[in-house]
């Protein structure tokens, strides 16, 4: 039984969906949204994004009961549709899914920081040191790790509690009727554009599926953590929004856009509206808190990735590793640190959004596939799949029709996927036939 202590339970699982979710993205989005957007219209996307996020949470607890076992999309479409988009969505993970979010959670740690603590270095050696720091603790023991995300949650959901309760008692609550400054030729073009802003801060709703297999009961406990954690954060992200839109005009807002990246926390500028300079350094100093958590939950999950492709013979043996894949740990925070000292925030905003929905629509896409089956999956499970799906593909359609820097990121994945694919197989290829025969 003491064997089976360290095991994730749904509580765990909770937090670690919610941990993933609630990172820089929510303090991010309002702003560039609330230039072609009004509160309302803005609000609604929020509930649009809640809602698919809700749908692609169910349609993976279908992929769950088939598949329960760690890897994510990875081993869900290797097992289900091809290894060959298998192993693109596991690279996909690897330059894109966890690296990239570790960096810009990085990035904005040594922005707000800088906000409390003017001798703090700069923002990307800052957050350059905390991603080091992370990287040693997941690389030792799993145990470690466990313990200390559940606190930084927990951190976390109060940091955020109290800042809606500050907004609430202290703030407006009604909706303000300001008309964005940037009005667009096609509103309903800019609402599905603004998904990609919305994906990025609900990414990590599948959190629970990257480490499947050290669920006590995988079945049971990953699809509702899940489902749990997305409602838990749907209602706080829309909360928060609430907050930011009631008290903060267009210009206010738009302090995100500003170059000075100690600008970037509009959490900071309620916060210092309503109670004064004090109040905005212990906001920036829970932003701190809770981004820190969403940067060492990506870096407890994301390596389960790379050390089951590790475990497949598609990436190197010393990716591998049990119960803490050391090497991969390693990999992903030296990725993450390249990324954060070589990119902009903004630049990989939309690219980790746009790669990550290719990958989640094709699972989704692989319930459907599984409704053919004797035994297919529940129907609520079928019905959410197809509208992840469909929503999906809509959303991906309008942004790659709009904006070249998706086709780019696209194409930099894919390549770089593709050519790992086959040299990983001419490799499995050549170890297979060095192997002695049976006779």
């Amino acid at each position: 039984m003491r064997e089976r202590d360290h095991f994730l339970g749904l509580a765990s699982g909770v937090g670690l969906v919610i941990a993933n979710m609630v990172g820089a993205g929510v303090f991010l989005s309002a702003g560039f949204m609330a230039q072609q957007m009004d509160a309302r219209t803005i609000l609604w996307a929020w509930v649009l994004g809640a809602f698919l996020a809700l749908c692609g949470a169910v349609a993976y607890g279908g992929l769950v009961d088939r598949v329960p076992r760690s890897g994510g999309e990875y081993r869900f479409l290797s097992d289900l549709l091809h290894p060959a988009v298998g192993f693109l969505a596991g690279w996909a993970s690897l330059l894109v899914g966890f690296a990239a979010p570790v960096a810009v959670d990085g990035m904005a740690v040594g922005a707000f920081l800088s906000t409390i603590a003017p001798w703090a270095p700069r923002p990307e050696l800052t957050g350059s040191l905390l991603i080091a720091a992370l990287t040693a603790l997941h690389g030792l023991r799993l145990d470690l790790s466990k313990w200390g995300q559940n606190g930084l949650v927990a951190i976390k959901i109060l940091g955020v509690l109290a800042f809606v309760a500050l907004g609430l008692g202290l703030g407006r609550l009604a909706l303000p009727d300001w008309v964005p400054p940037h009005p667009p030729d096609s509103p309903a073009r800019a609402f599905l554009e603004s998904q990609f802003w919305i994906a990025f801060a609900f990414s990590g709703w599948n959190a629970a599926i990257y480490l499947a297999t050290e669920f006590r009961e995988p079945k049971r406990d990953v699809p509702r953590a899940m489902v749990v954690g997305t409602l838990l954060v749907s209602v706080l992200y829309l909360l928060v929004n609430g907050v930011l839109l009631a008290n903060l005009a267009p210009d206010q807002l738009a302090t995100v856009l500003s170059s000075d990246t100690h600008r970037v926390t509009l959490g900071h500028v309620v916060a210092e509206s309503l109670l004064g300079p004090v109040g905005g350094w212990w906001m920036s100093a829970f932003a701190v808190l809770a981004l820190t958590s969403a940067m060492s939950a990506m870096m407890m999950v994301g390596p389960r990735v790379y050390a089951e492709m590790a475990d497949d013979g598609f990436l190197p043996r010393w990716l591998s590793g049990r119960p803490a894949p050391t090497g991969s740990v390693v990999l992903q925070g030296g990725l993450a640190i390249l990324l954060l000292n070589t990119q902009t925030m903004l630049e990989m905003v939309q690219g980790i959004s746009s790669v990550l929905m290719v990958f989640t629509g094709l699972c989704t896409l692989s319930v459907l596939r599984l409704s053919l089956d004797p035994d297919p999956p529940s129907w609520p499970v079928r019905v959410a799949a197809g509208i992840y799906t469909l929503a999906v593909g809509w959303i991906l359609y309008i942004g790659l029709t709009s904006s070249s820097s998706l086709w780019v990121w696209g194409l930099v994945v894919g390549v770089l996927g593709v050519t790992g694919w086959a040299l990983s197989r001419r490799a499995v290829v050549a170890s297979a036939s060095s192997e002695p025969g049976d006779g």
